[in-house]
């Protein structure tokens, strides 16, 4: 079976253009499933076969997740990379029957997203030095995240050439390299601007020619990682917000929601954030509501007995 997972993980990065965020949790719950299938037949790994797990196996698996109080959204996922797995195999022939073709996706739980007040914005950017090569580094970052709504991974793949500073736009690259055109705010424009004056001193020997064309710099000269952004928002929002999450994706969060608040089309935000469906969108539009609940108890006289 562990020889079916790695064709059908290839399958996802050649011919569905599938993350390696989604490859990695997908290779870890097939993975999950095999060691537990092995177990219960008291055989090694290496010796499960695709074809003699049942659909009552996995049923049991699933239960055995809910019992260990994995998150509703976790099973979720794990159930989806299942499914798929057996009818990439069924479809393929490795198997003549697909268990999992009757196993239900449990419904995710719906969290409101956490944003950063303006004001904890503001604070944030202050207390950014940009009187360094890295501050100034750090500046862009944190604005064009804040003034786009970008993911983290499309951050980080983003090249020089990719700002347009005359149109005031960068062109993104986003899941399954769907490109989209974004408008960026003057503040990020500057604060890029900034950054590439003094990029060049970011550079180092290890600078490949992946790293020259990259609009940012790790510091060991290579093109930005992901785990670099990520220590880097956790260290300023614990320093200027009062948010329980501290990562990239709040700051997408932020960007929506301070669009709503501020009166943009919830459509027109679809756009921005790059999502394919308005539902994923319409999460937003809930936490502006609370928001704007908040201000009515707070503001008008007669809203609480």
């Amino acid at each position: 079976m562990e020889e079916l997972i790695n064709k059908y993980l290839a399958y996802l990065r050649v011919e569905r253009n599938s993350s390696e965020h989604t490859l990695l949790a997908y290779k870890k719950d097939l993975l999950q499933l095999l060691h537990f299938v092995a177990d219960e037949s008291g055989v090694d790994p290496a010796d499960v076969d695709a074809e003699d797990i049942e659909r009552l196996t996995i049923r049991l698996w699933m239960g055995e997740l809910r019992q260990k109080r994995i998150s509703r959204n976790s099973i979720a996922r794990k159930t989806t990379a299942v499914r798929s797995f057996f009818k990439y195999c069924y479809k393929r022939g490795y198997i003549e029957g697909n268990p999992a073709h009757l196993l239900v996706v449990p419904k995710k739980e719906k969290r409101l997203p956490v944003a950063v007040r303006p004001a904890e914005m503001e604070d944030l950017f202050e207390m950014i030095d940009s009187g360094t090569p890295g501050g100034r580094q750090d500046r862009a970052i944190l604005e064009l995240l804040y003034s786009t709504g970008i993911r983290l991974s499309e951050l980080i793949s983003l090249n020089v050439n990719d700002l347009d500073f005359r149109a005031g736009q960068v062109t993104v690259t986003g899941k399954r390299n769907r490109q989209r055109i974004v408008p960026v705010g003057q503040h990020a424009l500057t604060a890029c601007t900034n950054h590439i004056r003094s990029r060049g001193s970011l550079f180092t020997k290890a600078s490949d020619t992946d790293a020259r064309k990259a609009l940012f710099i790790a510091p060991r000269g290579k093109r930005m990682n992901a785990t670099k952004v990520k220590r880097l928002v956790k260290e300023y929002l614990s320093q200027a917000a009062h948010v329980s999450q501290k990562s990239p994706h709040v700051l997408r969060h932020t960007f929506a929601t301070h669009m709503l608040d501020a009166g943009a089309d919830i459509r027109i935000i679809k756009e921005f954030l790059g999502h394919q469906n308005l539902s994923s969108t319409q999460i937003y539009a809930h936490t502006s509501m609370e928001y704007l609940k908040k201000i009515y108890k707070q503001a008008h006289p007669r809203a609480e007995s």
